[in-house]
């Protein structure tokens, strides 16, 4: 599944933090935009496998932009 995830900088964490709404709590940083979309990737894999863990349900990825802001 291919989520969109939206991506801000910090000025305080001097970091990008990636979010993806359509999973709740799912987010990652990283000190570049590459570094953490690929650590926000680990993050919804990890989201994904314990929600099949705890038999929960996993929501469809919404439509939308793959990176909505850099910063």
């Amino acid at each position: 599944m291919h989520y969109p995830m939206y991506m801000i900088w910090s000025d305080i964490d001097q970091s990008y933090i990636v979010t993806v709404p359509d999973l709740p709590g799912c987010m990652a940083d990283g000190r570049t935009a590459d570094e953490a979309v690929k650590n926000i990737q680990v993050v919804i894999e990890e989201w994904i496998a314990i929600a099949k863990e705890e038999n929960r349900d996993i929501p469809e990825p919404s439509k939308g932009l793959e990176i909505v802001s850099k910063g």
